[in-house]
């Protein structure tokens, strides 16, 4: 991949794509789905924040790379369930960014993010990526379980906040 190119994934049962302006109330759904021990700055805030025509907004800015966040879309359904892709995790260095995901309620435990997760740790192999870090707190055994089935495997490191939980580091070599 070069640097600044779009980057579209494929799996059998996924596409991995930029989001579309359309698809704002997808991103405004997975904000208002979040675990109430998400930090709030992660949360619709009292006032409504983000909005749909915020995150439009954002769509709109954000200039495809070949790296982000992708829309996961079902082939099948022709629906976006969620995100996936990389980070800059700013914890090492950029050659190493931190893999994210995080799927709508509805889509849980038919192993999406387990399949989207490997297209992303696929992609990041070939564009010449060598390790990669995952951050995850330590009360979301969903998205440990999907950490664990790809093989990062949990570093020392850790971020303990009396409030929101733990965040443990996690990073795999590819």
């Amino acid at each position: 991949m070069t640097p600044g190119r779009e980057v579209v994934l494929e799996t059998d049962r996924l596409l991995l794509r930029p989001w579309r302006v359309a698809e704002a109330v997808i991103q405004r759904e997975l904000w208002t789905e979040r675990d109430p021990r998400v930090p709030p700055h992660r949360r619709i805030d009292a006032d409504g924040h983000p909005t749909v025509a915020e995150l439009e907004d954002s769509i709109r800015t954000d200039h495809p790379s070949s790296i982000g966040l992708l829309a996961v879309e079902r082939k099948a359904a022709r629906d976006v369930i969620g995100y996936c892709g990389l980070i800059d995790g700013g914890r090492e260095s950029p050659r190493e960014p931190e893999l994210a995901f995080e799927l709508l309620r509805r889509s849980w435990r038919q192993g999406y993010a387990t399949e989207a997760s490997w297209a992303v740790l696929d992609w990041a192999r070939l564009s010449g990526y060598e390790r990669l870090w995952a951050t995850v707190w330590d009360w979301n055994t969903a998205s440990r379980r999907v950490l664990t089935k790809v093989r990062f495997t949990e570093t020392e490191r850790k971020e303990v906040d009396p409030t929101h939980g733990t965040t443990l580091l996690l990073t795999r070599r590819l």
